[in-house]
Order: C-alpha cells, then sequence, then structure tokens
C-alpha cells in the first residue's frame, strides 16, 4: 500500500541549478535600475511642472490656485495639451490606453517618447490617473529594444517580464507587490519548473527597481492612521460590509466603462476627445474639489491626516466624484494606470464609513475600502490585499482582510474587466 501510494504521489517539480540562474542577475539588476530611474524621472518632471501649473502661473494671473475657473481652465488647457500630443508625435503616444493593462505589449522604440510626454502631460495637469501603466509600457519597450540589440541570446520573453516586474516594484516600493503580480500571471500559464525559479529573475529586477526608488525618493504608503488594536466581532462586520460594498461601487465604473469609451471615440479626433474629457473633469472637480484631482496619494494622505475633517457626505461626494473622473479620463484617451486613483476612491469610501459610523476604526475603514475597490478595478487579488495592509501598516488586519476578500471576490469574478480589447469589448 505504501509503495502505492508512492506512485500516485504526483513528482515534484525540476529545480533549475543555480548556474541556470545566475546569468539573468546582470540583466535583471539593469533594468531594475533603469525603469525606477525613468520613473523617477518622469513623476519629478510632472512635479516640477505641476508646481508651476497649479503654484506662481495662477498667482500671477491673480487666479485662485484652486478656484473653479482655474481647475476648469487647466483641465481642459491639459487635454488639448495631450490631445496636441498624441495627433503630432510618432505613433501616437502609444494604443488606446483603455486597452492597456499592468502587462503592456511591445512598443516601437518611436512610440515611447511620445508616450512619456504625454504621461508627464497628464500627471501635472490633474486628471484623476496614475503613472502605472504608460510607464510599464514604456520601460517594457525599452528592455526589450535594448536588451535584444545587447544579449541577442537571451530570451526575447525575458525582457518583458524583467521591466513589469522592475517597475511595479518602482512603483510600490517594494518588490514583493512585482512578485505577486508576476505570481498571478504565471498562475494562468504553462510552468516549468519551481514556481521560485521562474520567479528568481523577476523579483531581483523588482528589488532592484524598488531599492532604487527607495534610496533615491523615500516613498511611503503608510497612512498614519490609528493602528486597529485588537479585532473583535464588530470590526469583522464592518470589514464584511465595507469591502463587498466597495466592490460593488466599483463595478459601476466597471460596467460603464465601454459606453463612456465609445461616447468619446464618437467624436474621432484627439483634440475633440481629450478637451471634451478635460471639460468633464473639470465639471466634476467643481463638485468634488482640489482633492479629487491628480493621481490622488498626496491627496489621500492628506484625508488621512485629518479623518475627522470631512462630514460623511463630503467624504461621499469625493468617492462619487473620484470614481466618475477616473473613469472619465481613462475613457477619453488621457495616458495613465487606474490603481492610484482607485485607492483614493477606496480611501474615501473607508473614511464615510467611519464618519457614518464612529466605531468602525478608520484603519479597518480605508484597508478595506481599498481592497475591495481595487478587486472590482484592477482583477489582482494579490496586489489588491498587499496595497490594502501597506497603507494603513497594521498586523492585526491581515486576517481580517483575507476574509473580507472572499465576498468581494465573489463579486467580482467572471464579469468584466476595467480594460478593454481594441474593438471596444470589455476584457473578462
Amino acid at each position: 500500500m505504501a509503495q502505492e501510494t508512492t506512485q500516485q504521489a504526483p513528482t515534484s517539480a525540476h529545480t533549475a541549478p543555480a548556474r541556470a540562474l545566475l546569468p539573468f542577475i546582470l540583466p535583471a539588476v539593469s533594468v531594475g535600475v533603469a525603469a525606477s530611474l525613468i520613473l523617477l524621472g518622469v513623476d519629478t518632471v510632472a512635479e516640477k511642472l505641476q508646481h508651476v501649473l497649479w503654484g506662481p502661473l495662477p498667482d500671477a494671473l491673480g487666479v485662485g490656485r484652486y478656484s473653479v475657473l482655474w481647475m476648469f481652465a487647466m483641465l481642459v488647457a491639459t487635454g488639448i495639451a495631450v490631445g496636441l500630443v498624441v495627433l503630432l508625435v510618432p505613433g501616437h503616444a502609444g494604443p488606446d490606453p483603455a486597452t492597456l493593462g499592468l502587462d503592456a505589449p511591445v512598443l516601437r522604440p518611436g512610440v515611447l517618447p511620445g508616450l512619456l510626454l504625454a504621461t508627464a502631460l497628464m500627471l501635472a495637469g490633474g486628471p484623476s490617473l496614475g503613472p502605472e501603466n504608460p510607464i510599464i509600457a514604456v520601460n517594457v519597450g525599452l528592455a526589450a529594444w535594448l536588451g535584444g540589440r545587447l544579449l541577442p541570446r537571451a530570451p526575447g520573453a525575458l525582457w518583458p517580464v524583467l521591466a513589469e516586474s522592475a517597475t511595479i516594484g518602482a512603483l510600490f516600493g517594494t518588490p514583493v507587490a512585482a512578485a505577486l503580480v508576476i505570481s498571478e500571471a504565471l498562475a494562468g500559464r504553462p510552468m516549468r519548473g519551481r514556481l521560485w525559479d521562474n520567479l528568481f529573475a523577476p523579483l531581483t529586477a523588482g528589488a532592484c527597481g524598488a531599492m532604487t526608488t527607495t534610496l533615491v525618493a523615500h516613498p511611503t504608503f503608510d497612512l498614519g492612521l490609528p493602528p486597529l488594536g485588537r479585532p473583535h466581532v464588530g470590526d469583522l462586520l464592518a470589514a464584511l460590509v465595507i469591502a463587498p460594498a466597495s466592490a460593488l461601487l466599483g463595478m459601476t465604473a466597471v460596467y460603464a466603462f465601454p459606453y463612456v469609451h465609445a461616447a468619446f471615440r464618437r467624436l474621432r479626433h484627439p483634440l475633440l476627445m481629450l478637451p471634451a474629457g478635460g471639460v468633464v473633469l473639470g465639471a466634476l472637480a467643481a463638485v468634488g474639489g482640489h482633492l479629487t484631482l491628480f493621481k490622488g496619494l498626496s491627496e489621500i494622505a492628506q484625508l488621512a491626516h485629518d479623518p475627522e475633517g470631512w462630514s460623511a457626505g463630503q467624504f461621499a461626494t469625493m468617492t462619487v466624484v473620484k470614481l466618475a473622473a477616473l473613469l472619465v479620463a481613462a475613457s477619453c484617451g488621457f495616458r495613465g494606470g487606474r490603481i492610484f486613483p482607485a485607492v483614493f476612491v477606496g480611501t474615501a469610501l473607508g473614511l464615510c464609513a467611519h464618519a457614518l459610523v464612529p466605531a468602525v476604526n478608520p484603519s479597518l475603514g480605508v484597508a478595506t475600502g481599498v481592497l475591495g475597490i481595487l478587486l472590482a478595478i484592477t482583477r489582482q487579488g494579490w496586489v489588491s490585499l498587499f496595497t490594502a495592509a501597506v497603507l494603513v501598516a497594521s498586523p492585526t488586519l491581515i486576517a481580517l482582510l483575507t476574509i473580507a476578500s472572499l465576498p468581494a471576490w465573489l463579486l467580482v469574478t467572471g464579469r468584466p474587466q476595467m480594460q478593454l480589447r481594441e474593438d471596444g469589448t470589455p476584457v473578462r
């Protein structure tokens, strides 16, 4: 019987020898450092331009920095500027951003400068998108182009994986996020050998990207909210309500996405679509206020700094406005990603829950709100859990977040994603 059991047991995957993994270290380190520096360079340029556009310039014109007039004018002007870039640069700043996710296609080198310019203008001008999707696309294209020339014998599929991992590590300041994304991607593909062998090179790239960002920019995601402490039954109930509610809210944007995208596409020209998007975004900013502008990371820090500083109605308004702004910006052609503005939506929703029911710990509200919205928007389970956890830095929340992710996942799995195919139909 023991012999029969042994014969029926599955054999373990083949483990790669060290000599097979060592040649990947130098390419992974190089891609990791370069990907981080490109991200930091774009962020730095965008921040300096944002400082001018939203500081000295309106002051010189005698207009309030975040007055309704200036927000409206800046968002429309950003639409015109990005529209000109899309119209005039080689490659038109890449494919339709609504069709892109974290797994970027390999773009031609000539497309990448225009994509970088469009991204920097968008980040500085105020639309509610983050840098992740276009920066991943730029780094993937550069890595594939340079890697194929410098190391032609290396597998062609190596460079996109290294660049994606490096950029995600740089974005989040930790290689864990990159490892989680790549693990989810590998789970749906045929894989030779052990998982850790397959993750070795991407994890090296992600670690180098994260370390470069940490050494240069010192990023932090911890919002400094009061820790949860020892959880109780009420915390579990709150988590089981907020995360699915946040996921349902996110799915409203997901289901609306193809229709809003189609409405803008009827304008047929970037100098019509993008300024029209700027008009709608300006109107939304007038309702939601200046905190609903930009990618959202600095703005969630302001919300978390004073969780009691806004009423439940104000938090609810910011939640809905930011989600609508994300939907419009992602539909009309602005080059950007959807993760960071979604984090703002989840944060505002979680703080709204705390304002409505003070017994809901703000850390719990924010973490579960972010978890639910990211599950709906990204359909990346591990990254959603990871992001929600690092925002509040409370180890006691991990179990609650894991439990809350289960009903939230049931609400989103098998349904359309916030990403479209080239024909405009949603990806499932």
